[in-house]
C-alpha cells in the first residue's frame, strides 16, 4: 500500500523510480540573493567589532569561528604595524632636531669667529679653536644625518611596502570570511524555519517542492568554505614570513642606527677634549669703558 504522508509502505512486485537532476548555477544564485547576502556580510563585519556580550545584548544572530587562532597572529600584525609607524615618527623628529642643533652649532661657530678676530693673539687662537669646534660638531650632525636617513628608509620600506600588501591580503581574506559566515547563518536560519514549520506540523512549501534553495545555500556555502581556507592559508604563509623579516630587519637597522649614533657621540667627544682652552684670558677694557 502506499500512505500519501509517509511514502511506499509496502508494494507487491517491483518499484521504478525516475528522478529529475537538479543543476543550477551558484553565481545566478549569489545575484537572485545578493541583497540578503551582502546584508548579513556587513552585519558580521559590524559585529567582528563588538564584545560577544553587547552582540547578544543587541539580539545580533551570527556564526563565529571557534578557536581562531589566526586572530591573535593578526592582533600582532596590527601591533607590529603600529610599532613601526610610532618609531619612525620618533626618528623623524630625532633627525629634526639634529639638524637644527646642527644649525646652532654652525651658527656659534661664526659668532665665535667674529670675536676671534677682535680679540689678542691669544685669546684669537682659543676663540678661533672654539669656533672650529662648534663647525666640527656640525659637520659630525650633518654626517650622522647622512647615514641614518638610509637607516630610515629601510625601516619605512616594511611599513610602506609590506603593511599595505598585507593588509590588502587580509581585506580579501576577510571579505571570504564574512561571506562564509553569512552561508552559514543562512543555513541555520533555514533549519530554524524548517524546525519551527515541523513543530506546527505545517509543511514548509520549499521542502515539499524538493528544497531546492537549501541545496543551493549548501553548495554556495561548500564553495565560499574552499574559497576562504585558502585566503586563510594564504594570510598565514604572508605573516610567518613578515614576522620573520620583521625580527631579522628590525634588529639589523636598531643595530645600525645605534652604531651611527655611537660614532657621532664619540666624534664629538674628541672635539671637546682638542677644544679645551678655558681658561681665556680677554681685555675687557677693549669691550667695556672702565668706569
Amino acid at each position: 500500500g502506499i500512505n500519501a504522508e509517509y511514502g511506499i509502505q509496502r508494494i507487491d512486485g517491483s518499484v521504478t523510480f525516475t528522478y529529475a537532476k537538479l543543476t543550477f548555477d551558484t553565481n545566478h544564485f549569489k545575484e537572485a540573493k545578493g541583497l540578503d547576502m551582502v546584508m548579513k556580510k556587513v552585519k558580521h563585519k559590524c559585529i567582528e567589532r563588538m564584545s560577544s556580550g553587547t552582540a547578544d545584548k543587541l539580539g545580533l544572530t551570527r556564526a563565529v569561528l571557534c578557536n581562531d587562532d589566526l586572530a591573535k597572529k593578526l592582533e600582532e600584525f596590527n601591533r607590529n604595524a603600529t610599532f613601526y609607524k610610532e618609531l619612525l615618527v620618533r626618528c623623524h623628529y630625532l633627525l629634526l632636531d639634529f639638524n637644527a642643533s646642527s644649525n646652532v652649532y654652525k651658527g656659534m661657530g661664526d659668532l665665535f669667529s667674529q670675536i676671534a678676530v677682535r680679540e689678542k693673539a691669544a685669546a684669537n687662537e682659543a676663540f678661533t679653536m672654539f669656533a672650529d669646534a662648534h663647525r666640527n660638531y656640525h659637520r659630525a650632525g650633518t654626517d650622522f644625518q647622512k647615514k641614518a636617513s638610509p637607516i630610515m628608509n629601510k625601516l619605512g620600506t616594511y611599513l610602506h611596502k609590506a603593511v599595505p600588501d598585507m593588509r590588502l591580503t587580509i581585506k580579501k581574506y576577510a571579505d571570504a570570511k564574512f561571506e562564509y559566515l553569512a552561508y552559514c547563518l543562512k543555513i541555520k536560519e533555514m533549519d530554524d524555519e524548517e524546525y519551527t514549520f515541523n513543530s506546527l506540523d505545517d509543511p514548509l512549501p520549499r521542502v515539499e517542492d524538493g528544497n531546492y534553495e537549501y541545496r543551493v545555500v549548501l553548495r554556495c556555502r561548500g564553495q565560499a568554505r574552499a574559497h576562504f581556507l585558502q585566503l586563510r592559508s594564504d594570510v598565514r604563509v604572508k605573516l610567518q614570513l613578515l614576522n620573520s623579516k620583521h625580527v631579522q630587519d628590525l634588529t639589523e637597522q636598531l643595530e645600525k642606527w645605534t652604531t651611527v649614533l655611537l660614532d657621532y657621540y664619540e666624534e664629538c667627544l674628541v672635539i671637546s677634549k682638542k677644544a679645551n682652552v678655558f681658561p681665556i684670558d680677554i681685555d675687557l677694557s677693549t669691550v667695556v669703558d672702565a668706569q
